[in-house]
């Protein structure tokens, strides 16, 4: 179960007013045919519009009001770079949102408080307010979300290369940002990075070792100019590593597909590889398409049952669900989750009969005919229950037929911010790898890959910066 310890903190979302700026709403028809071009702007969107109007943080998730995730709004700056390229907004637009943006970020206070603080030694709480956006409750600072977040800073300070004042301050932003993380204080006295801290607990003891969605926080740390990771932080992430025959897929397992799908929305892991990858052939490119080609087959199989599986509708991952309660099914004992991570692999599998949009949506490179069928197959089968304004809706379960309004089957109301995101950039980097090209010109993204050991491909190619 080492994959899940921060999960829970995911519980919970917020809800913005559109923001009252240049771009007040993107327009929305009710096509209900399918196109990718409809789906992207749907979901670039939710973070345009959903982001508060005075701190532009991205909420957790809508409409449910609770408050903003800082992973969110690392994948809403990236959305912004797609957003421009597909013209939904202007370039002018995206960077002026994307400056104010990393203003707030910058201006916010940090220190060892236990409140009225956003962050410490540079990383971020979880979660903010959405009013001040500072620390909500009790969260912890977290590496992993902060780690997500300067993966959306970086993607901003390359993709902006304007001469302009906005864009000129946005590269000056993101610079201090990054520059001021300090990845190194997270690690334990093994030469790993602690899951977060609290001002009143101190570390958790949850550490990140082995094979989930932290590849690219290690990353992002050995790139630092300033609070490095050492040598070996590579080298101890990838001691707890395990390679494993699942579904008849022989590869890196992990259980929910958002592990294998985060780090790639920003590092193009294709033709290049590791000391790990290199034994066994392959690289983490290839291994999402296995991950993702062994979830699918498990749907398939469906063993559990429930209603719905099939070739074109599957996907289990990290989202929303119908309850946390044991119900009656079919004479059975069931257990069906809220907010959980479900996933299937060697590992173990946690399956409740609840499907999320974002398994097939953000794994689209690795699988593009099987993920876009069943994209597809979602949006027109279920279109008035699944999809709205802002895309899909975080997930569904048409096995769970309990209480008032689900005769159906259980559909949730909300999207997610981390969810989204997914969706959104891994669409773009199939269709034209945008930001998988802005992130080759980041310096920080190249040293943190070379000094991790990774070589060949894109890598060779000289200094693309």
């Amino acid at each position: 179960m080492r994959l899940l310890l921060t999960l829970p903190f995911l519980l919970l979302g917020a809800c913005q007013r559109a923001p009252a700026d240049e771009a007040k709403g993107i327009p929305v028809e009710s096509n209900r045919e399918f196109s990718l071009d409809e789906l992207q702007r749907r979901t670039f969107g939710f973070f345009w519009e959903r982001a508060h109007p005075e701190n532009y943080q991205v909420p957790d998730r809508w409409p449910t009001d609770r408050f903003s995730s800082i992973a969110a709004t690392g994948f809403g700056l990236t959305s912004y770079i797609v957003g421009a390229e597909h013209g939904y907004v202007t370039r002018a637009a995206a960077a002026e949102r994307t400056m104010k943006t990393l203003e707030q970020l910058w201006s916010l206070p940090q220190g060892p408080e236990p409140s009225g603080v956003a962050g410490y030694k540079g990383l971020f709480y979880h979660f903010l307010n959405n009013d001040d956006a500072l620390r909500y409750r009790d969260v912890e600072l977290s590496t992993i979300d902060t780690g997500l977040l300067m993966a959306g800073v970086l993607s901003v300070m390359s993709y902006f290369d304007g001469d302009d004042t906005n864009e000129t301050r946005i590269r000056e932003l993101a610079d201090q940002l990054y520059r001021r993380v300090e990845w190194d204080w997270s690690l334990n006295e093994k030469g790993r990075m602690s899951m977060g801290w609290r001002p009143d607990r101190g570390f958790i003891p949850a550490e990140w070792n082995g094979y989930n969605e932290a590849m690219i926080l290690v990353i992002l740390g050995l790139g630092s100019p300033t609070h490095p990771l050492p040598d070996n932080a590579w080298e101890r992430w990838t001691e707890g590593y395990e390679w494993q025959e699942f579904q008849g897929y022989e590869h890196l397992n992990f259980t929910p597909l958002f592990g294998h799908q985060y780090s790639h929305m920003y590092v193009d892991f294709r033709g290049i590889q590791d000391d790990y990858m290199r034994a066994h052939d392959s690289d983490y490119f290839e291994n999402s398409r296995e991950g993702t080609l062994s979830n699918r087959a498990y749907c398939i199989d469906n063993p559990e049952g429930f209603v719905g599986y099939g070739p074109e509708q599957w996907g289990l991952t990290a989202c929303d669900g119908p309850g946390g309660l044991d119900t009656i099914v079919d004479g059975e004992t069931r257990k069906f989750y809220s907010y959980h991570a479900r996933g299937a692999s060697a590992d173990h599998i946690i399956d409740d009969g609840t499907i999320a949009p974002t398994a097939a949506g953000g794994s689209v490179p690795f699988a593009p005919e099987e993920c876009l069928a069943a994209l597809e197959h979602m949006w027109t089968t279920q279109y008035d229950s699944l999809v709205g304004d802002y895309g899909f809706r975080d997930a569904f379960n048409l096995t769970y037929t309990f209480g008032e309004d689900n005769a159906a089957g259980w559909y949730d109301v909300d999207y997610l911010g981390i969810d989204q995101g997914p969706i959104l950039i891994q669409i773009e980097n199939h269709r034209s790898e945008l930001i998988w090209e802005v992130m080759k010109k980041n310096p920080y993204v190249r040293r943190g890959l070379e000094r991790a050991g990774f070589t060949g491909g894109w890598l060779g190619e000289g200094d693309r910066g």
